[in-house]
Order: structure tokens, then C-alpha cells, then sequence
């Protein structure tokens, strides 16, 4: 949710040139049955990132089977017609390799970070796994357990996740964001290896699917290989999915959780636009700025204000992500200092929101943040695994991959009177939700260790 990245002021960087004149660009392929390929050679290093995205998520769950996208994240690394469960992951290991996977509101994603002569290896499956999964109820009644105590450890022993989970729940009423990725407990204890395989069956399919490679690889042997174990998988008729469009919010809403913690705590989220077009969406890459110029930076307003200069708060924070394919939030939490309430620290994190709105930002300032804002958009990249995280983030959400350095140049190009606008125009009570944790006493009795999670 935070921009942390060291202060860099380098000539290169104010100049905000495109990556593209620095690296190879992304190639892009598509299969016959739909699937999508893209590559983005880098040589640096004898390995690759092989990531598999299907554009389905916690979004797309119906009621009543809530969490059943990241349960089957699960059951993906069980039997397929040719392995045995935990098997996948064994291979993998023997070749080197490290694995894992992911479930959001918007996507699916399953990855291998191998050498770059293992590639054919875990390609091949992967594709097994999309075509040829088996469902086992007995494997499915173990895994669902995991799934539950994973729930009682990321959210119901942790407070602050308590908080998100009713923020997200009283901020969307019709969207389906309501509700959390990895379920609500009655849906997980209900549901059955049929909900899984039924998932499975109606959504992983090539055509919902996109390959993302980087690494020290060739493009077009990449897509033979992609067309030798992917191709071969037939389409499947997808079904069209519903916008649930989040009705118009009329007046601050208000929830509080009560917690065991060390501390009280508050969260406000704003209803923001989404990024959906990169030329068009001059408003998000200024929300964009505006976030990093309450909190990019170990020194930025928040932080300087609230913690270092009037003592109000222990912590602050901003975020804001526009990458999604529902809407966005703009959040502002913080933790009082002793002596400060809740109520009051709620004011007074609007309050730096609001003497930008009224003031503005100097041309100074903005900069600085922009520089730093975009040195961590480009440092990201970095790594291997980070380009296909990019890549595939971008693609699932809606904007193409084409576009990642056209933002980086939007961001630059940002003004101070455009983030002035935002601030005043996105930042009142009808687009406003507040999740308050008011804490209990901490019980003697230890919290259990993690079950053994697979991300």
C-alpha cells in the first residue's frame, strides 16, 4: 500500500524516459484455442519466471460459495491423471525450481522461478494440471481444513485484517468486492469438492487463460512450447461475466470491530476511479501522486505531520492501487499516540487531504515525489519475477501490457493543479467508509502457528 523507496534524483530519471529504449520489448502470441502468450526476453541471468493467469477470482464467486477460487488454488497442487498429490511441487524441486501461487479479488495466478533449461518442464505441468486435475474428496476435506485455519490465522487472530474485512464488506453493497478472497467461515465449512471441480471446469480453460514468461529465454521457442502442451487443450465456452456496478453512496458509513490488541486503530477509504484507460484517466495518475505525496517517502506529510512533528499518531499511512477490474479505494489508517482518540485522528488524517485540496502542492515537492514514485515504479522491474508480475497484473486488469511505460510517462507528466483537483473533488463523506478497531484486553492464551500455507 506504501511507496517506500529511497530518495533518487538522478537526471535519467526526471527525464522519465520509456524502459522500452533500455530493454527489449514484450512479445505477444496467441494460441488457436485462445490463449494468450507474452514474453519479455532478459538476459541477465540464466533463468526464467514462468507465471499461468487466469483472468477469475474472488469477484466472480457466487453466494453461498465464497473462497472457492482460492480453494481450488489449493486442490492445483493435488493429483492430476498422471501425478500423485504433492508431486508437482516435488518436480518442481527437483529441478531447481520454486513454486507457489496466488488468488485475488480480480485473478488467479500459478508461478515457477527455474533455470532457464527447465522451462519445457514445468510448462508441461502446468498444462497438465489446467486439463487433467483430479478431484478427490477425501484430498479435498483435508485441504478445506487448511484453508479454514488459514482464515483463523490471517484474519480472525489479526485485528487490522478484521478491520479490512469489515471495511471492504460495509463499503460495497452490490460488488462483489463485499466480500473477502479467502471466504466467509460458513461458506468454507459448506462447501463441498463438487464446488471446487464445478469452479475448475467452468473457468480454467486456455482461453481464460495468459502465459507470461521473462527471463533469459527466445520468444519463439517459448511459443512452440506453449503451442506443443498448451495448444493441445481444447477451449471451453466461459460465461459472461455481470458488471455489478456499486450503487451511488449517499453519506459517511460507519463500522467498528472489537479486536484483542495492543492498540485502537482507523481506516478511511474514499470510492476513487479505476484505471481504464492510460490516456484518457488523467485522475488516477494524479490519485496516484497524491498517495505518494502523503506517504511515498519516509518523510512525506503524513508521517511528518501526524508522527514526527504533533506526536498524534504512532503510524499513518495512504494507499491506492488503480489496477483492478471492479472499483478502487483510496485508503488513509493510522494508530493514535496516547492521548489521542480515534475520532480525533480520523479528522486530522482528512485534514492533510484537505490543506492540499485548499493549498495545494509546490512544484518542489512535486518533483521530488514524482522522481520517487517513478524510480519505484521502474526499480520493480528489476527482477524477473517482478516484470511478470507487471505484466500480468496489467493484462488480468484490463490494460495491456503495451501500456506499462506510456504510465510511467502519464505519472510524469502529472501537474500540481491536477493533484489540487483530485484532492478536492474525490474526498468527501459520500464516498467515504470508516472501519474503527476498538481493542480488548490481550488473552494469556498463545496464538496456534501458521498451518503451512502455500503463499
Amino acid at each position: 500500500m506504501k511507496f517506500r523507496i529511497g530518495l533518487i534524483a538522478s537526471a535519467w530519471l526526471l527525464s522519465f524516459m520509456p524502459l522500452t529504449s533500455q530493454a527489449e520489448p514484450a512479445q505477444e502470441f496467441m494460441l488457436k484455442n485462445g490463449m494468450k502468450i507474452i514474453v519479455k526476453e532478459d538476459h541477465r541471468a540464466p533463468t526464467a519466471a514462468h507465471m499461468i493467469w487466469y483472468k477469475i477470482g474472488s469477484m466472480d464467486e457466487l453466494n453461498g460459495t465464497t473462497g472457492v477460487a482460492h480453494a481450488l488454488e489449493h486442490m492445483m497442487f493435488k493429483a492430476t491423471k498422471t501425478l500423485k498429490a504433492g508431486e508437482f511441487s516435488a518436480r518442481v524441486a527437483a529441478l531447481g525450481g520454486r513454486e507457489n501461487a496466488f488468488t485475488s479479488k480480480d485473478y488467479t495466478a500459478y508461478f515457477q522461478q527455474i533455470g532457464k533449461s527447465k522451462l519445457e518442464a514445468v510448462m508441461a505441468l502446468e498444462a497438465d494440471r489446467m486439463a487433467n486435475l483430479v478431484f478427490d474428496k477425501d484430498e479435498f476435506a483435508k485441504e478445506i481444513r487448511v484453508v479454514m485455519e488459514e482464515r483463523r490465522w490471517r484474519i480472525e487472530d489479526q485485528p487490522i485484517q478484521q478491520v479490512y474485512e469489515a471495511l471492504n464488506a460495509a463499503a460495497f453493497n452490490a460488488h462483489p468486492y463485499h466480500h473477502p478472497i479467502i471466504g466467509w467461515m460458513d461458506d468454507l465449512e459448506h462447501m463441498t469438492v463438487q464446488d471446487a471441480k464445478a469452479w475448475h471446469d467452468l473457468w480454467y480453460a486456455p482461453n481464460n487463460a495468459t502465459m507470461v514468461v521473462t527471463g533469459d529465454v527466445d520468444a519463439m521457442q517459448v511459443r512452440k512450447l506453449a503451442e506443443k502442451y498448451f495448444g493441445k487443450i481444447p477451449p471451453k465456452p466461459t460465461p459472461v461475466t455481470k458488471p455489478q456496478n456499486e450503487p451511488p453512496q449517499h453519506g459517511i458509513k460507519r463500522v467498528t470491530v472489537k479486536a484483542p490488541a495492543e492498540n485502537p486503530y482507523v481506516a478511511l477509504a474514499f470510492k476513487v476511479p479505476t484505471l481504464r484507460d492510460v490516456e484518457k484517466d488523467d485522475d488516477v495518475h494524479a490519485l496516484d501522486v497524491l498517495a505518494a505525496i502523503l506517504d511515498g517517502y519516509d518523510n512525506a506529510r503524513l508521517n511528518a505531520k501526524l508522527v514526527r512533528t504533533d506526536k498524534v499518531a504512532n503510524s499513518v499511512g495512504a494507499g491506492y492501487s488503480s489496477n483492478a477490474r471492479g472499483p478502487s479505494l483510496f485508503l488513509l489508517d493510522g494508530t493514535p499516540a496516547l492521548g489521542t482518540s480515534t475520532e480525533q485522528l480520523e479528522k486530522l488524517l482528512r485534514a492533510e487531504v484537505d490543506r492540499i485540496a485548499k493549498e495545494g502542492v509546490s512544484e518542489a515537492e512535486l518533483k521530488r515525489v514524482k522522481t520517487q514514485l517513478i524510480a519505484g515504479q521502474i526499480y520493480k522491474r528489476d527482477s524477473i519475477f517482478g516484470q511478470a508480475m507487471e505484466i500480468g497484473t496489467m493484462e488480468m486488469t484490463g490494460i495491456s501490457h503495451k501500456l506499462i511505460d506510456r504510465i510511467i510517462e502519464k505519472l510524469g507528466a502529472v501537474t500540481a493543479q491536477q493533484v489540487q483537483t483530485v484532492a478536492q473533488k474525490y474526498f468527501n463523506d459520500d464516498t467515504l467508509t470508516i472501519a474503527t478497531l476498538v481493542p480488548l484486553p490481550l488473552t494469556e492464551k498463545k496464538l496456534a502457528p501458521p498451518p503451512a500455507l502455500r503463499h
